[in-house]
C-alpha cells in the first residue's frame, strides 16, 4: 500500500528573515541619524551615546517589524491553517520582544542622563509600537497605521533621538521632524497598496482597503508632495538653508510612482521602490542638514 507525502506548507511572509524586514531598517537608521544631527547643531555629542541611539533604533524596527503579523494568528485559525505557521509567527513575536527589551536597556541609559520626560518619550513610543498588532488596540487593522507610525517611527523616533542626545524641543526641531516622517508614512501606505487585493480577501481593514485603491493612492501622491513642500518652507524659514539638495533624490520617485497603476501581480517592487526613496531622501537631508550648499557659496 502506498502512501502519499504532504510536504509542510511553506512559511512564506513568517519566515523569520522576511518577517524581519531587513529593507526597512534604513528608516530606523535615518530617522535617528536626523535626530543626531539635529543635537548636534544645538550642542557637542558624545559619539558613543550616538552609536548607543542608532543601535537602539535599529532594534526597536526589529521588534515593530517581528510583532507585525501577530494579529493574523486569529485569521490563521479561522482558515485551518497548518500550525507552523501560527507557531513561526509566535516565535517572532517572541524575538521581537527581545529587541524591545534590549532597545529598553539602552533607552534606560538615556533615561538616567536626561530625566523622567525621556521616559515619557519612550513609553509612548513602545506602547504605540505593542499597539500596532497586539489586541485590543491593534490600530494597524483599524485603518490607522499609515497615520501612527507618521508619529512613533517618524516624528517620535526623530525627536527623541535628539532629546536623547540632550536637544532641547523646539519648533524648529519638530518642523525638521517632518518630511521623512511623512515617507515613512508613505512606505507602510505602499505596502498596504501592493498587498490590497489579498489584504481586502482576507478580510483585513488597512487604510487601502477601508478607502478603496484609487484613493489611496491619491494620499500616496499627497505625502510624496508634502515631503518636498515641507522641504520648500524649511527653505523658506532659514532652517535647511542646503535644502536644494533634496532635489537629487526625486529621481528615485518615478519607479514607485510608476508601479502604482500595475496589476497587482506586478506591484511586488513597490514596497522596497519607496524603500529606496525614503533611504535616498533621508540621506540627502541629513546631507543638507550638515552642508549649506549651494546658499552659502
Amino acid at each position: 500500500m502506498s502512501m502519499s507525502y504532504t510536504a509542510p506548507q511553506d512559511l512564506g511572509k513568517y519566515a523569520f528573515f522576511r518577517a524581519l524586514r531587513p529593507f526597512s531598517f534604513p528608516v530606523a537608521l535615518v530617522t535617528c541619524l536626523i535626530g543626531i544631527l539635529l543635537a548636534a547643531q544645538q550642542q557637542w555629542i558624545d559619539p558613543v551615546e550616538a552609536v548607543m541611539v542608532l543601535i537602539g533604533g535599529v532594534l526597536l524596527q526589529a521588534g515593530v517589524n517581528l510583532i507585525n503579523d501577530h494579529a493574523d494568528i486569529k485569521l490563521l485559525r479561522q482558515q485551518s491553517q497548518d500550525g507552523r505557521r501560527i507557531e513561526a509567527i509566535r516565535r517572532n513575536f517572541r524575538v521581537g520582544m527581545l529587541c524591545f527589551l534590549l532597545a529598553a536597556a539602552i533607552g534606560f541609559h538615556f533615561v538616567i542622563e536626561r530625566g523622567l520626560g525621556f521616559l515619557l518619550l519612550c513609553l509612548l513610543g513602545l506602547i504605540g509600537a505593542l499597539g500596532y498588532t497586539v489586541s485590543p488596540i491593534n490600530y494597524k487593522n483599524r485603518g490607522l497605521g499609515v497615520i501612527l507610525v507618521f508619529w512613533l517611527m517618524g516624528v517620535l523616533m526623530i525627536a527623541g533621538s535628539a532629546v536623547a542626545l540632550g536637544a532641547s524641543i523646539s519648533l524648529a526641531l519638530a518642523l525638521h521632524t517632518l518630511p521623512v516622517s511623512l515617507l515613512v508614512s508613505l512606505l507602510l501606505l505602499s505596502n498596504e497598496l501592493r498587498d490590497y487585493e489579498t489584504d481586502r480577501r482576507d478580510g483585513l481593514q488597512t487604510l487601502a482597503v477601508k478607502i478603496g485603491y484609487q484613493p489611496a493612492v491619491r494620499i500616496y501622491f499627497g505625502l510624496m508632495a508634502a515631503a518636498y513642500l515641507v522641504v520648500a518652507l524649511l527653505m523658506a524659514l532659514g532652517l535647511l538653508p542646503g535644502a536644494f539638495w533634496l532635489l537629487l533624490s526625486l529621481p528615485l520617485a518615478l519607479k514607485p510612482v510608476g508601479l502604482l497603476q500595475a496589476p497587482a501581480g506586478q506591484r511586488g517592487p513597490l514596497t522596497p521602490a519607496t524603500a529606496r526613496l525614503l533611504l535616498g531622501f533621508g540621506v540627502l537631508f541629513c546631507v543638507a542638514l550638515a552642508d549649506p550648499w549651494p546658499l552659502s557659496v
